[in-house]
């Protein structure tokens, strides 16, 4: 098994850390059927349709 050959420093670690924990602001959009924020390819939470059909059934 390969080990590193030196140590990684505190600050490096925390950059990489960093990048995984950013949220995901710019994959959003709106729902043309409901006007409801929506992340990118995925059904609406609210009213359950995806690309123009309805794909979820939503519990009123």
């Amino acid at each position: 098994m390969a080990s590193p050959k030196n140590k990684k420093s505190k600050m490096r670690k925390r950059q990489r850390v960093a990048q995984l924990e950013k949220p995901i602001l710019a994959s959003t959009g709106v729902c043309p059927a409901c006007g409801a924020t929506v992340r990118s390819h995925r059904a609406c939470p609210k009213c359950g349709t995806y690309k123009g059909r309805k794909v979820v059934a939503v519990a009123e």
